[in-house]
């Protein structure tokens, strides 16, 4: 993970607001970067000491960090191990699927207002994806997938919603880690990406809705399904 601002003083955030919580949100961003990227598996802790010196933070900007994550459902704070990365469980599973519907689908019918620059980059990302896949770099497909989708909701220009939708795309990948096969888990949905981004870019909402509402259920039920079997 790359290092961060360096922050020596270790006073509580509340003392410092505007200096401290910036830079804890930097921190937040680079760890939920690495849940999103698979760097940082379920269950694995997060040793205070060795992380804050790594990303050259103060411990106590290294706790506020991880306050913000366990705010977003990605980290949790367990007896004996401290904070550790969230495991996703079938009823969460299933939240944030209804995130995604929600957000997803109101970013197909949208996507007529979209600009130039944010449908070209959903044409960069499912390349990106198609790439792996001829890679079969399993583990970098579910990345880039979710980035996909991201990419889909940020044609909608909300600053706010794309942070938000980043942390939901990051419990996704913790929920991802929990099947074992990832050229399994992964490989069905590449060509469906591509569909849905040809018929946003082409105009055809209702069939990209249609599309995308059929694929985020048939993903659900194989996520939800390969869960109870690991």
């Amino acid at each position: 993970m790359p290092p961060t601002d360096v922050d020596d003083l270790a006073v509580p955030s509340a003392e410092r607001p505007s200096a401290e919580r910036p830079t804890a949100e930097r921190v937040a961003a680079s760890l939920r970067d690495e849940i999103l990227s698979g760097g940082l598996p379920p269950g694995m802790p997060l040793r205070e000491a060795a992380l804050a010196a790594e990303l050259a933070v103060s411990r106590n900007t290294f706790r506020e960090a991880l306050r913000l994550l366990g705010a977003e459902g990605l980290i949790e704070q367990q007896l004996y191990k401290g904070a550790v990365v969230a495991s996703m469980s079938e009823a969460r599973i299933r939240d944030i699927y209804l995130v995604r519907r929600t957000l997803e689908l109101r970013a197909v019918e949208e996507s007529g207002a979209a600009t130039v620059a944010a449908l070209a980059a959903v044409e960069a990302a499912v390349r990106v994806t198609e790439a792996a896949v001829a890679a079969e770099d399993w583990r970098g497909v579910g990345t880039y997938s979710l980035r996909f989708h991201g990419a889909l909701v940020a044609t909608l220009g909300s600053p706010m919603l794309d942070t938000f939708f980043h942390g939901v795309t990051a419990q996704q990948r913790l929920a991802f880690a929990a099947v074992a096969d990832e050229a399994a888990l992964q490989e069905p949905w590449t060509a469906r990406d591509r569909e849905i981004c040809d018929l946003v870019r082409a105009g055809f909402r209702g069939a990209a809705g249609a599309a995308l509402r059929q694929y985020l259920d048939d993903s659900e039920r194989l996520l939800v399904q390969l869960t109870r079997g690991a």
